[in-house]
């Protein structure tokens, strides 16, 4: 560092005998000072212009078909007849077998039975004569007894039969006697049946116009286009002189690291970008050189290419945070300035790969 220094001091020392008359009044000892040329200062002015003029066109919207399943005729609807033979059934036919009539009955005469009592004996009376049967006498007549008699009449019942009804006859009626046969009669009568034979029908599909073709007038609005100019605002030339670190003005490595094969910026890095090159930028009209570098992995112009990417990143990082573009320069430098052993071929941790994958800037001079 102090070599640096030394350097540094006898560098500008050695200028001073030639341009004495252009160094910064009043200088420290140990300070280095870079000679600053203000530059014109210009800003970007954007200006609208029409670009391409309002129009109208028509649009052609193609017709749209949908698909339909429509019903088709295959075969046509017929007819046939055909011969249907009577239907007979059997019936029970019922006759008079036996007709009726009357048959004449004999009622015989009816007989009743009475009775009547008769006088068969007429009332009498007269002397009778008895014979005492204890006579004690010799001389029966001794021994009779003349008696008057009287004796009543005698009666007898006699039954006979008395008619009732005389002998008649009466009708007798003879029921008739009926019976069946069995007899086949038409059911159905024998007939011509049409018959009809269906028609046949398929789906089909097919694709029918649902929206016609049709236009539509589009209005194709102007079109403007913004044009950005850059117009001196001040104009530069002025000669003046810097207080840098001396440090500064070799290659000064930031603590930006990238992922393998990657130029994108970490929010870590870019919150180093903030820290440490963004002050230095605004507080002084200074240019600087960001250098960015890869690891030995991979192809070497591949790895000049990524490094290139890696240094445009920080400088469109720095040019977003409104430092002008015209300050800043990007090198990058790939694999050709390892800070360590890892060349091709060498076998490396990936520590030790990651601290070549690095960015370093260094404040230049006008």
């Amino acid at each position: 560092m102090k070599l640096k220094i030394l350097f540094s001091l006898c560098f500008i020392a050695s200028l001073s005998a030639v341009y004495a008359q252009d160094l910064p009044t009043n200088p420290e000892p140990g300070k280095c000072y870079v000679k600053c040329i203000t530059k014109d200062e210009f800003k970007e002015v954007q200006e609208t212009i029409q670009s391409y003029p309002a129009y109208s066109s028509l649009e052609v919207i193609p017709a749209t078909y949908k698909t339909v399943e429509e019903t088709v005729l295959i075969k046509e609807e017929s007819k046939k007849y055909v011969y249907v033979p009577a239907v007979y059934e059997t019936i029970d036919v019922p006759y008079v077998k036996k007709e009726n009539s009357n048959n004449l009955r004999v009622l015989p005469a009816a007989f009743g039975t009475d009775s009547r009592t008769f006088e068969i004996y007429p009332k009498t009376s007269g002397w009778e004569y008895r014979v005492l049967e204890d006579c004690p006498s010799i001389n029966k007549e001794d021994c009779v007894a003349a008696c008057f008699v009287e004796y009543p009449a005698q009666h007898r019942d006699i039954s006979f039969t008395t008619l009732v009804s005389d002998a008649k006859t009466e009708s007798v009626p003879v029921p008739e006697q009926t019976a069946t046969y069995k007899k086949r009669v038409i059911k159905t009568p024998a007939r011509m049946e049409e018959i009809i034979i269906p028609a046949e029908y398929t789906t089909i599909k097919r694709q029918v116009v649902d929206t016609p073709a049709s236009t539509r007038t589009v209005n194709n609005p102007a079109r403007q286009e913004t044009v950005t100019k850059t117009v001196l605002v001040k104009k530069g030339g002025i000669t003046t002189w810097e207080e840098v670190d001396c440090e500064l003005l070799n290659p000064t490595a930031l603590p930006i690291y990238y992922e393998l094969a990657s130029a994108r910026l970490t929010a870590a890095s870019k919150k180093t970008i903030d820290e440490t090159l963004l002050p230095m930028l605004n507080e002084k009209p200074i240019n600087i050189e960001i250098m960015s570098h890869t690891d030995s992995r991979g192809n070497d112009d591949y790895n000049m290419s990524l490094s290139q990417q890696r240094a445009n990143a920080v400088v469109n990082y720095l040019v977003s945070k409104g430092i002008s573009r015209n300050r800043l320069a990007a090198k990058g430098f790939g694999e050709t300035r390892l800070t360590n052993r890892c060349s091709n071929g060498v076998d490396c941790s990936d520590a030790e790969h990651k601290r070549n994958r690095r960015t370093e800037f260094r404040i230049l001079g006008n």
